[in-house]
């Protein structure tokens, strides 16, 4: 028979989907093999966490003003082009453009003029085209040769005006396609948007970060070549409190750019400076811990590195914060860490977090119940003692309640979590689940059409029966009460092999002998098989039960 292994149960590392809440995932996996970090690691991992306990973790609402909670939205995205608005550096020098039809060629010729206006303008009237929120003409201008000429402005640190409105063309250019985002970096524009990162003017700099966030978010080259010119320590020192909010928040939507890829994980040096950066500013909370749910999401290595950092204790509270971005956020990383060893599991359990969940599985919101009954099935996938923990926290009522009410994503995870207890449980605490009447609920699942679903609750049912051992015929009475051996037997003709295959020794070996009131030598032996009360007529199990 099939049986899920409780290591394998555990390691679901593809938690239920994420909606507008989490960021952008689309992106291409791929290597990552670049090492960096000249500094040492651990001096700025001290310095970094010195800074946030600091802080006390005061939390500041994210809701301060909706400007800045929808230019967060923007930042989750994986590139971002920079809308038409009216800037600190739009003023008259582009009059002359005005109100005129300005051509490429006029643009083109105009952008290497020695006349510094003319040339700021040409550039500008660039940039504006490519900020239209309509069909942006990026591939005209790629074709018109323009890409050598905004590289060149941006070595012009004389000209602070210019180097601001090519960063922002090229920031647009780079919010393009795979082969937009490659035309800028073949350009050689990388190199001087590093350099940039060091301008004493703060827009420049900031669009600068903006645009390599561009060229990072298309894809593992791309990401691994930035990071080789050394993108990590100067992005990194943007994080203090000088920094103004809008600024904070762009380096942040870097950051989880660079966390996003785990096929392999990004390098041991990257996580452990952006693992503990994540808390530093209260402010960038939200895209922070999505930037530590990327990096646990690595593997069992990535996972232990963001452990070492410290950070577990501080995360876990955050999973009952006003914010249900917070808590989503929160969810999605502690969840991570609990697709790793028993070991790594024990870490996140010791911090008190299946306290955070009673409030977690009743939250008026689907995806957060469906996210903690994830976080739970990895749990119940875990050693006994882990198993005894959710038992004790009396979260199993809830667990089957949304196994038997939630929707069905919620459904489907409540399935794991029960299956997983019935493989890594011991026998009474498999008995404490038929006590809380998780057949019925467990059974109505082998109707639905999703067959991963149907084979884990085939999985449970026949742990339940075989842990059951001579009380295997009370429990086989549960099913067939509840409507579950019609199901069972109607699995037989099911067009999956091994579900057909599971259905048909379920039935043979507990549902294919002769009637028990026909032969009493099938009643099993209360004395050996403790006390067992049940009331068909109830369809309620008594808690007088031992296996």
């Amino acid at each position: 028979a099939h049986q899920c292994d409780a290591q394998e149960c555990r390691a679901r590392e593809s938690p239920p989907t994420a909606d507008s809440d989490a960021p952008c995932i689309d992106g291409t996996r791929g290597s990552f093999s670049l090492s960096v970090c000249a500094c040492p690691i651990y001096i700025l991992m001290n310095a970094l966490m010195n800074t946030f306990i600091s802080s006390s973790f005061a939390f500041l609402s994210l809701s301060s003003s909706s400007s800045c909670q929808n230019k967060r939205d923007e930042h989750l995205l994986k590139k971002r082009n920079v809308p038409q608005e009216e800037s600190l550096e739009d003023s008259d020098v582009d009059s002359d453009f005005k109100g005129q039809n300005i051509t490429l060629d006029a643009i083109l010729q105009n952008a290497t003029s020695d006349n510094a206006l003319i040339q700021l303008s040409a550039v500008q009237a660039a940039r504006k085209l490519l900020s239209s929120d309509r069909n942006p003409p990026i591939d005209d201008l790629i074709k018109s040769g323009i890409l050598p000429i905004l590289v060149k402005c941006l070595e012009r640190d004389d000209n602070p005006s210019l180097q601001f409105e090519a960063a922002w063309a090229l920031t647009n250019i780079a919010s393009g396609t795979s082969a937009q985002t490659q035309a800028v970096v073949k350009s050689n524009a990388v190199p001087l948007f590093l350099r940039l990162l060091h301008s004493p003017h703060q827009n420049v700099c900031e669009q600068a970060v903006w645009a390599l966030g561009n060229i990072i978010g298309d894809g593992p080259q791309c990401r691994d070549y930035v990071i080789n010119l050394g993108v990590v320590k100067p992005l990194l020192s943007f994080i203090n409190p000088s920094i103004p909010i809008t600024f904070l928040r762009n380096v942040t939507w870097v950051i989880v750019n660079l966390c996003r890829n785990k096929d392999p994980p990004p390098p041991m040096e990257t996580v452990q400076e952006v693992g503990v950066c994540a808390c530093v500013q209260p402010v960038i909370l939200v895209d922070t811990v999505w930037a530590l749910s990327y990096l646990t999401d690595g593997g069992n290595e990535q996972i232990q590195m963001v452990i070492d950092s410290g950070v577990v204790p501080f995360l876990v509270p955050l999973l009952s914060h006003q914010e249900v971005k917070v808590q989503t956020a929160a969810l999605r990383a502690v969840g991570n860490i609990v697709t790793g060893t028993d070991e790594q599991t024990q870490v996140v359990l010791n911090c008190d977090v299946l306290s955070h969940f009673p409030n977690l599985l009743t939250h008026p919101k689907e995806k957060i119940n469906k996210e903690a009954v994830w976080f739970l099935s990895n749990i119940t996938a875990g050693n006994q003692q882990q198993v005894q923990a959710v038992i004790d926290a009396g979260l199993i009522p809830m667990i089957i309640h949304q196994l038997a009410k939630g929707d069905f994503g919620t459904q489907k995870e409540a399935a794991w979590a029960i299956s997983n207890l019935t493989i890594s449980g011991r026998k009474d605490q498999v008995e404490f689940l038929v006590e809380q009447n998780v057949i019925p609920p467990f059974c109505n699942l082998l109707s639905v059409k999703d067959s991963q679903v149907v084979q884990v609750v085939l999985d449970g049912l026949k742990n339940i029966l075989i842990m059951a051992g001579d009380e295997a015929s009370t429990i086989a009475e549960i099913i067939e009460e509840c409507g579950g051996l019609e199901k069972i037997e109607n699995l037989q003709q099911h067009e999956n092999e091994d579900i057909y295959k599971l259905a048909f020794e379920i039935i043979d070996q507990y549902f294919s002998g002769e009637d028990i009131d026909e032969d009493p030598s099938l009643i099993p032996d209360s004395t050996q098989g403790g006390t067992f009360n049940f009331d068909p007529a109830s369809n309620m199990q008594t808690k007088e039960f031992n296996f």
